[in-house]
Order: C-alpha cells, then sequence, then structure tokens
C-alpha cells in the first residue's frame, strides 16, 4: 500500500471539505504528528480520533498501515458511527481501534478529539494496583479529571462501549487498565495537554518507584486540594489556548507537510 497522498489528491480533498471539516483534518493531522514526535506512537497501532462538525455524525480516524510521521490531513479517512467508510480515500482502518473511539464520541458532545497510547510508561502505570499516585504536580493536574477502565481484551466487542462510557462519566482522562492511555478533548489542543499530562506523570511516577513504593512521597493533601481547584477553575483549557498555535509552528519546523 502507497502512503503517498500527490499534491492534487491533497487539493481535492480540501475541496470537497467544508471548511470547518478540513481544520478538524489539519488539527488532528498535527496530533497524529506530535505524538510521533514525542516518541508515543506505536508502529501502525493506536488511534487518534475527530468528530466532524455538523449533524452527521461523521469521524475522522488514521488509515490503518500509515505511520503516525506521514498522516495528513487528506489522508485521514471518514467513517460513520459504526467505523463504516462513508468517503473512499483508498485507505481502510482498524475496527478495533474505532470502537473505544466511537463510543466516547458518540456519548460525549464535547468529545470532539480522542486520543488513546500504548506508551510504555502509560501502560506500566494502567498495570499498577494503585493507577495513579499522587506524586508531582502534573500527576495532581490529572487526578481530578482521571478515570479507570478494566481489561476486557482487544477491543473488537462492541458491548465493550457500554462499559467504557459508563467508566469514563465525566472525565477527560483515563488509564485503561494494562492496556494504555487516553484523552478527550473539544479541541485538539485541550486533548494534547490532557494527554502530555497524563504522560508525563506516568513516566515520572515509573521513575520515582524506583525507589520502591515505601521510598516515595505523596504530596501533601492541602497541595492536593489547590491544585485541584485550579483544574477545576479550568486552568487546562486556557494553557491549551495558548500552547497550541506553539506546537503547530514546532511542527512547522520539524514535521511539515501535516495540513496538506
Amino acid at each position: 500500500m502507497s502512503t503517498a497522498i500527490d499534491a492534487g489528491t491533497a487539493t481535492a480533498a480540501r475541496r470537497r471539505c467544508g471548511a470547518e471539516e478540513w481544520q478538524a483534518r489539519v488539527d488532528l493531522a498535527a496530533l497524529y504528528r506530535l505524538v510521533a514526535l514525542h516518541g508515543w506512537d506505536d508502529l501502525i497501532f493506536t488511534h487518534l480520533s475527530a468528530r466532524v462538525p455538523g449533524p452527521e455524525h461523521h469521524f475522522l480516524i488514521n488509515p490503518y498501515g500509515m505511520f503516525f510521521e506521514e498522516i495528513t490531513a487528506a489522508s485521514l479517512v471518514k467513517v460513520d458511527r459504526d467505523g463504516a467508510v462513508v468517503e473512499d480515500n483508498g485507505y481502510g482502518i482498524n475496527p478495533a481501534g474505532f470502537t473505544i473511539h466511537s463510543a466516547i464520541h458518540m456519548a460525549r458532545p464535547d468529545a470532539m478529539f480522542v486520543m488513546h497510547l500504548h506508551t510504555d510508561q502509560g501502560v506500566a502505570v494502567a498495570a499498577q494496583a494503585e493507577g495513579l499516585l499522587p506524586l508531582t504536580q502534573y500527576a495532581l493536574t490529572v487526578l481530578p479529571v482521571l478515570a479507570y477502565h478494566d481489561y476486557e481484551g482487544v477491543a473488537l466487542n462492541l458491548d465493550e462501549r457500554e462499559r467504557l462510557v459508563r467508566d469514563l462519566g465525566t472525565s477527560t482522562l483515563m488509564l485503561l487498565r494494562n492496556h494504555g492511555t487516553l484523552a478527550v478533548g473539544r479541541t485538539a489542543g485541550e486533548a494534547w495537554l490532557g494527554m502530555f499530562g497524563l504522560e508525563r506523570a506516568c513516566r515520572e511516577q515509573v521513575m520515582a518507584l524506583t525507589a520502591g513504593r515505601a521510598g516515595v512521597l505523596l504530596a501533601p493533601e492541602a497541595a492536593q486540594a489547590e491544585v485541584r481547584g485550579l483544574v477545576v477553575r479550568g486552568f487546562a483549557g486556557q494553557a491549551a489556548k495558548l500552547a497550541w498555535p506553539g506546537l503547530l509552528r514546532l511542527l512547522d519546523r520539524r514535521s511539515p507537510g501535516y495540513d496538506a
């Protein structure tokens, strides 16, 4: 399978899309490239998705077989709520990936972007009985909006969607037990900042626990309450608005072409 999207195909794709859909495509492609830049990708596995603005319940997801560093706005595949391709661009999708994403998109109108990763540190903490501990500042920003979902095997069973949605509730971050990490956002920037915080918190915990569980220092309760208040007041959304333009500039320098 060729992974190349030529300039003519990209131009035609942009003309077919309305301005809102094209922006969603650019933002989602940017998320894929950022994941690759941070070394969080897993060959052709794991998925990020976006809701296409409008009433049709259409979504965008990665073409199965393409590496994250190759993904562009035009190469993303548009599917319906059941994962059926609604606009053929020559690529298919991984149905296991969309099982998770479709459940969240359909249940949460605010979930415009959904990220799911299998990083070493994310999986490591997801496999720890205590889950994420209040060890670091990043952990404290994550814990107020963090949920958990027990592992049920490879996500091919559509029945799992109901349980996944129930476990997520109103949270924006999740540890999928024995599996990985998940983040949702109203914008690409919000999803990215949430995932960035969760991944950093997991990495820091894995490093700290090299001293053993008895050798780590939990954050004081007062400090936990202080940070929780910042989270409740919407600190993450404000930070995302500031950080996202800079992240796009980073891609323009290090991974150009995502917006084609």
